[in-house]
């Protein structure tokens, strides 16, 4: 069934110092259908707080954990509340935020990777049945101008017959141990355990 409003969406994480957070608020609102209203932008609730002011959302809708989002948003009235949830944090967190939303009755777009193990994945894919919503994860580079015009070559065989692709994806960026200077980005994709 049609909206005759804007799809209201939160975001789990896109804080300060996030990279991923503001591709997906630009992309989201690209065609003026969609509309950031709520937010548990940081694990820091006043680093949230001051990222939903910086996005001139409501204070009461900055909210200081995934967690206090998903009960706060579930607590509003139905034409009031998030209709799907963003979730664009570090990886280990995934499943843990989409989990939160999903046995709550709201829709989840999760960036990749959907969780980091698969028992967690088979455990998100039969809440999303037992609850009925949608879950949608992100695949950003499927999207790209020149990932589709790559996709068309070999599809109409302007390539000739492929035997071999070399893809490289350079991230020069962690070429030095950016995590000990307490590099955001870099500490938690350097752990392990996350």
């Amino acid at each position: 069934m049609p909206l005759n409003r804007k799809l209201r969406y939160g975001m789990v994480g896109g804080g300060p110092g996030a990279f991923i957070g503001a591709v997906h608020r630009r992309a989201a609102e690209l065609d003026g259908l969609a509309e950031l209203v709520a937010g548990a932008f940081s694990t820091d609730p006043q680093k949230s707080l001051e990222q939903g002011r910086a996005l001139h959302l409501d204070p009461s809708r900055c909210y200081p954990s995934f967690e206090a989002m998903a009960e706060g948003e579930a607590a509003r009235a139905p034409g009031d509340r998030i209709d799907v949830v963003v979730i664009v944090t570090p990886n280990h967190v995934h499943y843990a935020a989409a989990r939160a939303f999903i046995e709550r009755g709201f829709h989840v777009i999760c960036d990749k990777p959907m969780t980091t193990t698969l028992a967690d994945a088979e455990a998100l894919c039969r809440l999303v049945a037992e609850h009925g919503v949608i879950f949608a994860l992100t695949h950003n580079y499927s999207g790209y101008p020149l990932v589709k015009q790559a996709r068309a070559m070999v599809a109409s065989g302007a390539l000739g017959t492929l035997r071999k692709v070399v893809v490289e994806y350079t991230q020069g960026w962690l070429g030095t141990a950016l995590e000990t200077s307490g590099q955001k980005q870099a500490d938690w994709r350097t752990d392990p355990a996350r």
